[in-house]
């Protein structure tokens, strides 16, 4: 019996599922996104513990994928990674600057980015799904 293992399928539907679910999560409750960030910026503790987490999943997705211009789902996964990593590196040392930008935007915008974020997450979790399939 074969048994393989592809870290590019599993990482598409899990980053996907957890996308999914905060999305869901803001469509539910308006507005506990922006909660959230009121928070993380009034606690320099759970910057950094927000920020570190982000920082090792990010770290995961990243070198979890190959850049491999024939994998569409590799590739966009290590973007993602990437992107995470650098989100979460300006958390971690720009978190008043970083959070001012995203409260402007969340506060207009709120609706928009929770479909967005729905959308991104079915979109992974299809994909994800479809290649472990």
């Amino acid at each position: 019996m074969t048994v393989t293992f592809d870290p590019t399928g599993w990482s598409g539907l899990l980053l996907g599922l957890a996308a999914l679910a905060a999305g869901i999560g803001a469509l539910r409750k308006p507005g506990i996104w922006r909660t959230m960030l009121e928070e993380i910026e009034a606690s320099p503790t759970l910057q950094f513990v927000c920020g570190m987490l982000e920082l090792v999943v990010a770290a995961l997705v990243y070198l979890a994928n190959p850049w491999a211009p024939a994998d569409l789902l590799a590739c966009v996964m290590k973007t993602l990674g990437g992107l995470m990593m650098i989100e979460a590196l300006a958390i971690i040392g720009f978190v008043d600057i970083y959070s001012q930008f995203w409260l402007r935007n969340l506060t207009h915008m709120h609706r928009g980015w929770a479909l967005t974020t729905v959308a991104l997450g079915l979109a992974l979790t299809a994909a994800g799904s479809l290649r472990l399939a």
